[in-house]
């Protein structure tokens, strides 16, 4: 079993799994709980300033999207940032980070966008002793009406100013929290790295309708007659969290800027999937929500084990190894070449394969009378989708084929290296192989 300890940010803590800023955070007896139930760290819900206190809807707060066995793949929610007291907040945040010195412990903030606003709130939060704070720049519902979360989030210029601010008014850490509602994430990526951040965390959620009520003709939920946008989170969003994970770790101006991955991680392959495309530590809120703190057992064995067979001694050595391979579409190898191949002992001959390729694909699959099913190699393009398709693991598998053989489809030799930047298809490409 390979050793978890993580350090993100100057921020130690025994593993790289820490909860993300949502409601299993937002009190003390939650956040006892979960360092109980063996998670490496915490950011407690989002914080504002004392004043007017923020109102939570009473009614339903959350709409999802289930799978067609009732798997939960992601949750809408419109809830703002905590309802509680400031100063509430602020003792119980000093409780337990006295009690459990040893994991870390991250404070999300969200106030105006005014710098006396932020100078006011840091002092109180850095006599805590909490290890960090969170600049909460991405959430889309509630608080960005009001000029806050993703308001200022897709802003680069307001990112830089903010994060400059916190860096002038405190010692801690200060991660930025970005929002995936923006056509680039670099931007404020970018800003957040010329503001002084020490890390940044992403994504937040993804501005959502999860649904409409169709008897109400109201988007859900629905609180009295009427629905709004809200954030969404989950298994649904890792692709793109992934994506812009990766983005920011293979950008040379942004590569050296820890990240803190968030996104629909529910098992510690995902975690291992973040690790690999550049995150120093995930974030977790869906999966909590749906399983209960205990998910993280499950997390932090399945990972550790996995490193140890992968001779993976430390999280530090997964960290970014697959960013290397990540790369523009005009770079991928042209005279790759691989064909389907239908594992006949497996194959349950339920013809999904042959409706998905006949009906929408290249025509690449026969049947024969007792509903045998052979891909024929001159008319697959390899696309994969038979492999996405089919309901029986590893029945159907892509197979390279060997360099120097004709590809039955193109009459083309195997081998050698084509890419797009120099390919006869491309306008102004001089030569087609180097």
């Amino acid at each position: 079993m390979a050793h978890l300890a993580s350090e993100f940010a100057g921020i130690k803590s025994p593993n790289p799994f820490w909860l993300a800023s949502a409601p299993p955070t937002d009190k003390e007896y939650n956040v006892r709980r979960a360092y109980e139930a063996g998670w490496g760290g915490v950011v407690w819900k989002t914080l504002g300033s004392e004043g007017p206190p923020v109102v939570n809807v009473n009614g339903p707060r959350y709409g999802a999207i289930w799978g067609g066995d009732r798997r939960l793949l992601g949750l809408n929610n419109i809830e703002l940032i905590t309802d509680r007291p400031l100063r509430q907040n602020l003792r119980e945040i000093k409780s337990v980070k006295r009690d459990y010195p040893d994991r870390a412990l991250v404070v999300s903030l969200m106030v105006p966008c005014e710098e006396e606003a932020w100078k006011a709130i840091l002092p109180v939060v850095e006599e805590t002793g909490a290890d960090g704070v969170e600049l909460n720049f991405g959430c889309p519902h509630g608080m960005a009406e009001r000029g806050m979360g993703s308001a200022v989030g897709q802003v680069p210029e307001y990112v830089e100013m903010v994060t400059r601010w916190c860096k002038a008014s405190t010692r801690m850490p200060v991660i930025v929290k970005l929002t995936p509602n923006i056509t680039s994430i670099l931007g404020p990526a970018t800003a957040a790295l010329k503001g002084g951040a020490d890390a940044v965390s992403l994504i937040n959620t993804i501005n959502s309708i999860t649904a409409v009520d169709l008897d109400a003709m109201a988007p859900e939920p629905t609180i009295d007659g009427k629905g709004t946008h809200g954030g969404y989170c989950g298994p649904a969003v890792k692709p793109i969290a992934l994506n812009m994970v990766a983005e920011i770790a293979r950008n040379p101006e942004t590569a050296k800027l820890p990240i803190s991955g968030i996104g629909g991680v529910t098992t510690w392959r995902d975690a291992a999937e973040f690790l690999a495309l550049g995150a120093g530590n995930v974030q977790v809120c869906t999966a909590a929500m749906t399983y209960g703190f205990r998910v993280v057992e499950e997390m932090k064995s399945g990972l550790s084990q996995w490193m140890g067979e992968k001779g993976y001694a430390s999280v530090d050595q997964v960290v970014g190894r697959a960013v290397p391979n990540v790369t523009d579409w005009q770079y991928l190898n042209l005279n790759y070449v691989t064909k389907a191949r239908i594992d006949q002992d497996a194959c349950i001959k339920c013809g999904r394969c042959y409706a998905a390729c006949e009906d929408t694909s290249h025509q690449a699959i026969a049947m024969s009378g007792d509903r045998t099913f052979t891909v024929k190699d001159e008319d697959c393009v390899a696309c994969n989708l038979c492999v996405n398709v089919c309901p029986v693991e590893n029945c159907i598998t892509m197979v390279e084929m060997p360099k120097g053989q004709t590809d039955p489809r193109t009459g083309q030799v195997v081998g050698g290296y084509v890419n797009w930047t120099t390919h006869p298809n491309n306008p102004g490409a001089t030569c087609a192989a180097e």
